[in-house]
Order: structure tokens, then C-alpha cells, then sequence
């Protein structure tokens, strides 16, 4: 046996090495900063005070006075196929949530672009950054699939999480928001929980981060946290203290508030000042209102203005916690929202009014509206001043419905950017291959441990964020996406949009969004050389995402109803019991048949 012998020089050389190589290894592992994207739920453009809205955010206010917002950030007009973009850097169509899984028609669900969950050949940006050594957690909204335990976000490179599965869910309790689920489910590491009587979701959600943070804290390691919020989407709710202090605020209604934002909007510089704007066709008359109608809207948008402050408050107490911590420096934190805001305005719909009280719980009461086991939307008239100003919202290709605020602030940041905007565009697929280039590290093209994956195709905006350029994306880059029939496509200064049925009319139009972001005036017969080339733009996008269509007649949230109608039939048929529920919603879903029928 030979033995290898070491003289004192050599020793102490080694020692010296072995010392160099492990001090090396912890600095850069400690320069690799923390990493948090929060994420709002149906946001819209002009929601948050650093944006222009009348909505205290005094702690978004500090991450955009720190940090850098962006003018032209784009989403998915819908949230599940936006999740799995900011996740993964795919195309939601191929990531296989091509249409948020409630709302799948039979006839897509051959493709395995529409399951309405992560394909198996994507790779997260939680399981690379588990890789590159950060500690990764997830609280909050998942919605890409649970019912197969490997579909989890606990499956998916999360090693803490705190989820709720589903498109949405109640903000006080585990009730059920629509038919499509029972209750509101929520799983800890891959296990249901029952929430504490005390839970409000905003809370709970920042609450949950802290204790995951909290819990590797000092052993080095960076960390990425993933906060998915349920702030604003419905139903909306706030705490009763923080609705009170708007509920003065909304009384001249709809029109005159999405009138003063378009002014603050463009004051900050946000648009140009001499950009149009049209008012949607769907905007109810504010004067036609009875005193008391006018009473109860008002106090819609206070409990939504009440849930937005509520979430910048909690989103304050995570900022407060990694600065007592000595973190806050070291941090990147990414805030935006997953899609525009939500016009849906199921209170006025008879048959959903039938289910709300009868089957789910709900009431529309005005004193309690917003608190525990109250129901409250904003309906499309609000919807629209949300968005202000810009036109359309949720489920629709106009600016409103696609784009969002966003705020990057932290190390990475040049300096002469603090407080700055940014007009150069940027996609939500781009977020994914940002943030690992932050973290030192990058996705492994087509191939991961030996097994083919889907390639990211998003765009690193890091270049961007440290001062080297003023934007990623040239006059030949495209931004385009596909949900339930209607579809965009950007390229350069224009923008082709499709939008279907109700106050649509189903036609392909260009704009040019750079002199007219709110979509004022259509000039495919002006620009038609143009046009062409971004439908046939279009056309390659279908083929290489395998877009399919839609029935003539489709509405996304009719079709997510109808299937969680049928859902529910078939569990109450196969328990042999809540035969008076099964009766309820049948009559619902007949109140609404002809209702639609005689539209």
C-alpha cells in the first residue's frame, strides 16, 4: 500500500489552498443577491400610486423611488398562462397553459399545449435556481396545477410552499368562490392545511414568506421567494379599515376618475401627454345612476382601493423585516401583476346570484361589502377607469388588458436609474431568463439531466436594468400571445389586436402604440404593408405554439361556469346527495341560458 508523504511546506500550502478555494466559494455565494418577485393579482395599469393612482401605496411608492418602472411591460391578458411564462420563459402554449384550465373547451383538450398545467418538459426557474444554490419558496396563488402531486410547486423546484391551487379564492375563509371548486383549498409542502380563523390572505401570504425566510436565515444562502398575491382579484375584499378610507373618494364615479388618472399618468410621464384616449364602450352612464346605485358602486371601488392598500401595507412589513434583518440591500425584488383588471360583474347576473347565496355562501350586503362573507366585483365601468388610460382590461388584447406595472429595485440596479422609467418593452417570458442571469447562472437550452425541455425564448433585461442600453427588444422582435380567441401581436411601434364577441366585433386592427397607446385609431387601411406583415407574423406564431380555436360563439367565463356546472352535477349525481344545490344550479344555469340567448 503506498502512503503518500507530506512535509510541513506542503501542508501548510494546501491548508492555505484548501482556505483560499472556501473563502472564495462564500463570497460569491454571499454576493449573490436575494431574489423576491411579488406578484398582484388582476392589477391594472393605474392601480398603484407610482402609476398614478389616488390609492395609498407608500411602500411601492419607496420600490419605485429605489428602483426602475417600466412604461410597456406586457403580460398575458389572463392568469394562469402568465404564471407559467414568469416561471419559465416559455410561451404559455407550449408550457401547456395555453387558456387557464377552467376555462378548456373538450375540443383543445387533445393537445398538450392545453392542459391548463406545466408540461413535464418545462423546467422552472425555482428548480435552476435550487440548482445554482438559493433556498426557493412559494406563497400564495399557484394555479398550474395540483391534482397530480407532481405538478405541484413543491414538484417544481419550490422547496418551501405555501399555495392555494386554484384561479382564485376567498380572502377570509375556505369557502368557495365559484361552483368550480367546493372550497378553497390550501396545501403547506405539498399537504392541505386548514387556514387559522384569523386568516386574511394578503396577510397570511407575507406572514408565511417571512417564517420561509426566516428559516434558512444565516446559513449564507441566498434565497428566491415567489409571492403570488389574490389581491385584486375577485371576490374583492378588504379589511373594513382600510375601505373606510375611501369611501369617500369614488363618489364622482367611474368616468371622472379614470379621467384624472389619465392626467396623472401622463404627468409622471408614463405616456405622452398629447397621447388619445377613448372611453369603452361598455362604461355605464354615472348620472343615469339612482342616488342609492350610485352609493353601493361607490363603495365597490373603495373595498378594491381598500384591498390594494392592504397589500402595500404587508408588502411594507416583508420590506421592514429583510432591512431588520440586513438583507434589504442585497435583494432584488420584482413587483407587477399578472394581467389587467377584472370586468367580470356576475352580481348583476341573476343565475350567478343564485349561486353565490344558495350554493357558495355570499351576500352583496352594502354595510358589510368586502368582509367576511361578502361578494364584491368592480365590474366593467370601474374595470375600465383601473386600466386608465388605457382601453379594454382582463381576458382582452387591448393595452389594458395586457399591460401592467412593474418595478425591478435592488442591487443590480445602476444607480442613475433610481426612480427612473424605463420605456422600452418588455414581455412577462422575459422575467424568467432575468432572473437567472441575476443569479449567475442560465437555462440549459434544450436539454436538462438528459431529458429534452423547452427552450426559453424570453429576453434578458439585465443589460437594461445596469445601464448598458435602453432597451432589449429591435424593430424585428415580436411580443405575442394567444388566450380563448382573442391574440395580440407587437412589433416595433404597432400592435395588431383581435378581441371577440360582446361589445368586440371580431376583426383583426393595427394601431400605432407608440403615438396612440390607447388604441384610439385603427390604421390597417393606412398602414396596410404593415398589417400584413404582422398578421403573417401571427401565422407563424399559431404554427409554432400550436394555437388552436375557439367555438364561434366562446366566452372564456361563461365556458369556465359552464364547466364548473357540469363538475359539480356530476359530484352531486355521483354522491347521491344536495339534490336542492343540484336543483339550484340548474335553475341558475337556465336563468343564464336565456338570458344570454336573448342578448
Amino acid at each position: 500500500m503506498c502512503k503518500l508523504k507530506l512535509n510541513s511546506q506542503t501542508v501548510v500550502f494546501l491548508v492555505a489552498l484548501t482556505t483560499l478555494l472556501l473563502s472564495t466559494w462564500a463570497a460569491a455565494s454571499a454576493a449573490k443577491p436575494n431574489i423576491i418577485v411579488i406578484l398582484a393579482d388582476d392589477l391594472g395599469y393605474s392601480d398603484i400610486a407610482p402609476y398614478g393612482s389616488e390609492i395609498n401605496t407608500p411602500n411601492l411608492d419607496q420600490l419605485a423611488q429605489q428602483g426602475l418602472r417600466f412604461s410597456r411591460y406586457y403580460t398575458t391578458a389572463s392568469c394562469a398562462p402568465t404564471r407559467a411564462m414568469l416561471l419559465t420563459g416559455v410561451d404559455s402554449h407550449r408550457a401547456g397553459v395555453a387558456n387557464i384550465a377552467e376555462a378548456l373547451t373538450p375540443a383543445q383538450s387533445h393537445s398538450p399545449f392545453y392542459r391548463g398545467t406545466l408540461n413535464h418538459n418545462i423546467v422552472t426557474i425555482a428548480t435552476l435556481l435550487k440548482d445554482a444554490g438559493y433556498h426557493t419558496n412559494m406563497t400564495g396563488k399557484w394555479h398550474l396545477g395540483y391534482e397530480d402531486p407532481s405538478l405541484m410547486p413543491s414538484q417544481r423546484g419550490f422547496e418551501q410552499t405555501v399555495m392555494m391551487p386554484f384561479s382564485g379564492g376567498d380572502n377570509w375563509t375556505q369557502q368557495a368562490y365559484i361552483p368550480n371548486y367546493r372550497k378553497t383549498l390550501w396545501f403547506e409542502n405539498g399537504k392541505e392545511i386548514t387556514l387559522p380563523e384569523d386568516f386574511y390572505s394578503s396577510e397570511f401570504i407575507v406572514d408565511k414568506a417571512i417564517k420561509q425566510i426566516e428559516k434558512h436565515r444565516g446559513d449564507k444562502q441566498p434565497f428566491f421567494s415567489y409571492l403570488a398575491f389574490q389581491a385584486v382579484h375577485i371576490p374583492v375584499q378588504a379589511p373594513r379599515e382600510y375601505t373606510e378610507k375611501y369611501l369617500n373618494t369614488y363618489q364622482s364615479g367611474w368616468s371622472v376618475l379614470r379621467d384624472n388618472r389619465e392626467q396623472a399618468v401622463k404627468d409622471l410621464g408614463l405616456i405622452a401627454q398629447d397621447a388619445p384616449v377613448k372611453t369603452m364602450n361598455t362604461t355605464l352612464d354615472w348620472e343615469g345612476l339612482s342616488a342609492e346605485e350610485k352609493r353601493f358602486n361607490s363603495k365597490r371601488m373603495a373595498v378594491y382601493a381598500g384591498m390594494v392598500d392592504a397589500m402595500d401595507f404587508h408588502i411594507g412589513r416583508l420590506v421592514e423585516y429583510l432591512k431588520a434583518i440586513g438583507e434589504y440591500d442585497n435583494t432584488v425584488i420584482i413587483f407587477t401583476s399578472d394581467n389587467g383588471p377584472e370586468p367580470s360583474d356576475p352580481a348583476v347576473n341573476a343565475g350567478f346570484s343564485l349561486i353565490r347565496e344558495h350554493m357558495l355562501g355570499y351576500t352583496s350586503d352594502f354595510e358589510t361589502l368586502g368582509e367576511r362573507y361578502s361578494w364584491n366585483t368592480i365590474g366593467t365601468s370601474f374595470a375600465s377607469a383601473a386600466a386608465s388610460p388605457l382601453g379594454h382590461y382582463k381576458f382582452h388584447s387591448g393595452e389594458g388588458g395586457m399591460r401592467v406595472p412593474m418595478i425591478i429595485s435592488g442591487p443590480i440596479l445602476a444607480e442613475q436609474l433610481q426612480g427612473q422609467i424605463s420605456h422600452s418593452k418588455a414581455f412577462v417570458k422575459d422575467l424568467a431568463p432575468t432572473i437567472l442571469t441575476i443569479a449567475g447562472t442560465q437555462h440549459p437550452g434544450s436539454e436538462y439531466k438528459g431529458k429534452t425541455i423547452e427552450p426559453q425564448t424570453g429576453k434578458d433585461l439585465l443589460p437594461l436594468l445596469n445601464g448598458g442600453t435602453d432597451t432589449v427588444y429591435n424593430d424585428s422582435d415580436i411580443i405575442a400571445y394567444e388566450i380563448g380567441g382573442n391574440a395580440a401581436l407587437i412589433k416595433g411601434d404597432y400592435k395588431i389586436t383581435y378581441n371577440r364577441g360582446g361589445q368586440n366585433d371580431s376583426l383583426w386592427h393595427l394601431y400605432n402604440i407608440e403615438q396612440d397607446p390607447g388604441e384610439t385609431q385603427a390604421i390597417e387601411k393606412q398602414r396596410p404593408a404593415v398589417f400584413s406583415d404582422l398578421l403573417s407574423e401571427y401565422e407563424i406564431y399559431t404554427r409554432q405554439n400550436g394555437v388552436l380555436p375557439v367555438p364561434e360563439d366562446y366566452n372564456q367565463t361563461v365556458q369556465a361556469g359552464r364547466n364548473g356546472a357540469v363538475k359539480r352535477i356530476k359530484e352531486t349525481l355521483a354522491n347521491n346527495k344536495g339534490i336542492l344545490s343540484l336543483l339550484l344550479l340548474l335553475t341558475a344555469m337556465a336563468i343564464i341560458f336565456f338570458k344570454r340567448r336573448k342578448t
